[in-house]
């Protein structure tokens, strides 16, 4: 009930994001949407491309007619196919741990119009087969406030009573708004890397059965 929005996802960018908060304390209701001359990356979809480009590299880099001449020439490869298809993987599983005045300081600060108010942060990442929103809502700690003042370190998701300095001013997170979407390609995506990877152990596991016969083969 507290936030509302649409967000568009082409690829690995945030092509459009409309987002509507209401205010806990007063009822405001506050829009933002991004300016129509931006897009925000995801680095989590970027960065999982990037390793199944590698692993394609991989298994493409030969000669048509290339002949592997032993098992354990299929095995290194397959090491390293599976090793850029799991760090792929993880990417998506995996979201960033980021600290409170990183997301402060990012970039996706300067993408809305209006311009986003100073007690109020936002955060997307992918997790899993969804894109997730996160808004944080601020107050200042006043100077006698503060004299235990410990600040918050990195995490996915930070709960209120996180405490962070920024700006050479004091912030306690006070109310904490999450909501997520399934994005159906990414779950296409998961299921094709658990296929490749069991295809991949499913082939080291059947090199690996005849290379043992053949080297205790009788002569």
């Amino acid at each position: 009930d507290q936030v509302k929005g649409v967000l568009t996802l082409q690829g690995d960018a945030l092509c459009q994001a409309d987002v509507n908060l209401k205010m806990p304390r007063s009822n405001q209701l506050l829009h933002f949407a991004f300016r129509e001359d931006k897009q925000w990356k995801l680095q989590q979809i970027q960065d999982a491309r990037n390793h199944v480009n590698q692993a394609i590299y991989l298994l493409m880099n030969r000669d048509v007619n290339y002949q592997f001449k032993t098992g354990s020439e299929v095995l290194k490869l397959m090491d390293a196919v599976m090793l850029q298809l799991s760090r792929a993987r993880n990417r998506l599983t995996t979201p960033a741990t980021l600290t409170l005045p990183e997301i402060a300081s990012s970039g996706l600060t300067k993408m809305f119009t209006p311009a986003l108010p100073p007690d109020i942060l936002v955060n997307f990442y992918i997790n899993l087969n969804k894109l997730c929103l996160t808004v944080y809502q601020l107050h200042v700690l006043q100077p006698s406030t503060s004299k235990n003042f410990k600040p918050a370190g990195g995490s996915v998701l930070h709960n209120p009573g996180a405490t962070f300095e920024f700006g050479n001013q004091r912030y306690e997170v006070s109310h904490v708004h999450k909501v997520e979407c399934v994005v159906p390609w990414l779950n296409d995506a998961l299921v094709f890397f658990t296929v490749s990877l069991q295809l991949c152990q499913q082939l080291k596991d059947k090199i690996s059965i005849f290379s043992s016969y053949w080297n205790y083969r009788p002569y």
